[in-house]
């Protein structure tokens, strides 16, 4: 310590003056991008400094400055140290004494701790103790318990054994149907009677009694397994356990014999209290309801495959509810009583239901048989009736829902196989619009007279029809695969529709050279006029699918139990269905009008010989030519056909407007393309021949009064069209309207004429 006082006080260099620009004024110490302060923050993070400083300054630069910071901070530090250097070489002299003051206290702080430890070890001892005492206690309160356990039980099992010794014997059947004879021949002898039903109530209430010590003897031995003393006791348990079923199925099948109401209400808290609601519904089925329906349902298949009885199910739900309701409904009402606690008890399912589906496997398996759709249906729809009347029994929403989840219901619907139904009703509605549809089209009827009282004339129509409604008709349809059944409905109309697109387009492209497949033969075999009944029948068809239609009427009573939602979209999915046959309208209107034109132009054709008339001839025009009465000859004669009552007036006036617009326009291409010509040729001859007569010094004057070739064609082509005109206002038809017919007026009228159109 005296050493240190005396050490020399070491000099640091003086630091030096801060640097000054030109005018005297103190230079930064650093650029103005470097903050010393920035790594005194609390969230200091140095990557993320040196990145977001890399990106404007070098990493030379940076790290220059860095290195002139520390070597500033350690010249700090230097000058700090140098600073109080005096005051720390000083403190040795002034810590005299400090060595005997700490030896005078360091006795007390020993013995201190010296008895701090022994406290602690006292504690600690206790502690230990206190432990070892409640673990003790705890073990003997356990084996207590385990103790009081075990006795209970064999308290339990010796009071259960006793009950059961002390159960009356109730009268046999033997004896009771004597006495029931015997009060129905003396009225007067009802002590017997009297007594036979207070021992089975006596009966009934010992054993309701010992089920409730025996659900109490099953929770002593679930806490108490595998220890010894339960095992010694469990032959017991399980022969009291089998005196008690026993004797409970015993008193419970005496008391449905007797219909006594008290006797099996205490015999079912009793099942309920040992948890064996199984058995009592079994011997309720096996008792009461097996017997009532082997009456009903033939239990030898071979009499029913024999004549003796048949599938029909309908009479034997009939006989079966009439049964329910007369000997089944009396433990229903018991079960289902209020407060009682006999709810986890199921008749309807487990016992009635379970043999209603037994008798019917035995005796009538050909009921389930899809393979006879109309019996099959018929047999479904009176098993659901027969369902819906169980379910009547049932109090609540939840007693519904816990009857349906039962497996007795669940293998009962099974038994029904409604999709392999619906695949077979598939074949036969589909398969038979689908053969309808292939085979040649013609009308159904024997004559006209016959066909005007039809509202369809097609076979194939009348077949469409009579598939959708079978679709859905009481026969056929299957509520809960109502969709399926929609489905379908929606592909007949579908496959409807694309054997017309299909023919209409066939007969559209057809040029007699290539094949066409199957489904649009019929539209390139069969007349024109028979698509007079294709339009009639697609409207038919259209009026009874559209939204005022019988068919969508028809559907929505159907399902009227439905939510409006659906029955909308119901709705909406078969007219949006009908919109492509909607489409289909024009397509026919066109292959009727195009046959027409077609057949009206071979008599236009004629017209090109007007040309050779008059040509280099002095011949002159005075009457319309003979082809002109031919052009509209197909259009009359379609209209005045025998089937055109079949079309509507709207459609017999797009048939006329159609037809005519495009044969105008045909004949104005024609007269056009011959008037150019003889323009062009008489243009050309004209040249030729001012060509001669300049090579023979001959005049070029042409008189005034020669007409040429293209007049008298023009005037020619005037007089057609004037009769031509005259034809369409016989049809009904202003040529006025027609804008081709205008350009026609246009192209042979006389200047003088050329602005009104006169015939």
């Amino acid at each position: 310590m005296a050493d240190l006082a005396v050490m020399p006080r070491p000099t640091a260099p003086a630091p030096p003056p801060p640097p000054t620009d030109l005018f005297g004024e103190p230079i930064e110490a650093h650029p103005p991008w470097f903050h010393p302060d920035a790594f005194l923050r609390a969230g200091f993070d140095p990557d993320a400094y040196v990145a977001e400083l890399r990106a404007y300054v070098p990493l030379e630069s940076l790290a220059a400055e860095l290195r002139a910071h520390l070597a500033a901070l350690r010249a700090e530090l230097v000058g700090l140290i140098n600073r109080d250097y005096a005051d720390f070489v000083g403190l040795s002299a002034r810590l005299k004494g400090v060595d005997a003051a700490a030896a005078r206290m360091r006795a007390p702080l020993a013995d201190l701790r010296d008895k701090v430890a022994a406290f602690r070890a006292a504690a600690a001892a206790a502690l230990a103790a206190l432990r070892a005492g409640l673990e003790q206690r705890a073990a003997a309160s356990n084996a207590r318990e385990l103790l009081e356990l075990l006795l209970d039980t064999s308290h339990v099992v010796s009071k259960v054994e006793k009950l059961i010794k002390e159960l009356p014997t109730a009268p046999s059947d033997s004896s009771s149907a004597e006495v029931g004879s015997a009060d129905k021949s003396y009225t007067g002898n009802d002590t017997t009677v009297e007594s036979g039903t207070d021992v089975r109530e006596t009966q009934s209430i010992l054993l309701e009694r010992i089920a409730s010590e025996m659900n109490r003897l099953k929770f002593y031995i679930s806490h108490a397994q595998n220890l010894p003393f339960i095992e010694n006791m469990e032959k017991r348990v399980q022969g009291a356990t089998k005196l008690l079923d026993g004797s409970l199925e015993r008193c419970f099948v005496v008391g449905l014999e007797h219909r006594d109401a008290k006797v099996i209400y205490n015999c079912l808290r009793a099942y309920a209290a040992i948890d064996n609601t199984s058995s009592a519904e079994e011997l309720f089925r096996t008792t009461v309801v097996s017997p009532l329906i082997q009456k009903i349902v033939p239990q030898n298949y071979a009499k029913a495959v024999s004549g003796v009885s048949s599938d029909d199910l309908e009479d034997d739900y009939l006989r079966i509810m009439q049964c329910v309701e007369k000997d089944c409904k009396f433990i229903l009402e018991i079960s289902s009583s209020a407060n009682s606690g006999l709810h986890i008890f199921d008749f309807l399912a487990n016992s009635i239901l379970k043999e209603v589906h037994s008798a019917i496997m035995k005796g009538k398996p050909g009921a389930c048989s899809p393979g006879k759709p109309k019996e099959f249906l018929k047999n479904y729809k009176a098993s659901l009736r027969f369902l819906d009347f169980l379910e009547g029994y049932c109090r609540s929403k939840s007693a519904v829902t816990k009857f349906r989840s039962e497996p007795a219901y669940t293998e009962f619907m099974r038994l029904w196989h409604v999709n392999v139904y619906f695949s077979l009703r598939f074949q036969e509605i589909a398969g038979g619009l689908d053969s309808a549809l292939t085979a040649t089209i013609s009308p159904v009827g024997i004559n006209e007279n016959q066909m005007k009282q039809k509202t369809l004339l097609l076979k194939q129509s009348i077949k469409l029809l009579e598939s959708l409604h079978s679709c859905w008709s009481d026969e056929v349809v299957v509520f809960s695969h109502s969709d399926k059944f929609l489905r379908l409905s929606l592909q007949l109309i579908s496959r409807y529709t694309i054997w017309l697109s299909s023919g209409l387009a066939a007969r559209k492209a057809s040029d007699g050279s290539s094949s066409s497949p199957a489904d649009s033969e019929w539209a390139l075999s069969v007349p024109v006029e028979d698509f007079i009944y294709v339009m009639h029948d697609v409207n038919g068809v259209i009026g009874e699918l559209s939204e005022s239609g019988n068919f969508v009427e028809h559907v929505n009573q159907l399902l009227a139990s439905c939510p409006i939602e659906v029955l909308t979209l119901v709705k909406q999915s078969i007219l949006q269905a009908v919109e492509p046959l909607k489409e289909l309208l024009p397509g026919i209107m066109d292959v009727m009008i195009g046959v027409i034109v077609k057949r009206s132009n071979e008599d236009l054709k004629h017209l090109k010989g007007i040309t050779a008339t008059y040509r280099m001839t002095n011949k002159l025009p005075v009457r319309h030519s003979p082809y002109v009465s031919g052009i509209l000859h197909p259009l009359k004669v379609f209209l005045e056909g025998e089937r055109v009552h079949y079309l509507s007036e709207d459609d017999k006036t797009k048939l006329r407007c159609g037809s005519t617009d495009k044969i105008t326009a045909i004949y104005y291409d024609m007269v056009s393309e011959v008037v150019n010509v003889a323009r062009k040729t008489e243009s050309s001859l004209q040249r030729l021949r001012q060509g001669a007569q300049r090579r023979v010094g001959a005049s070029t004057d042409s008189s005034d009064n020669i007409i040429s070739d293209t007049d008298k064609i023009c005037m020619q082509l005037f007089l057609d069209i004037q009769e031509y005109a005259r034809n369409l206002r016989s049809l009904g038809i202003d040529a006025r309207g027609i804008e081709s017919y205008k350009a026609l007026w246009q192209c042979v009228a006389p200047k003088d004429k050329q602005d009104t159109i006169q015939f």
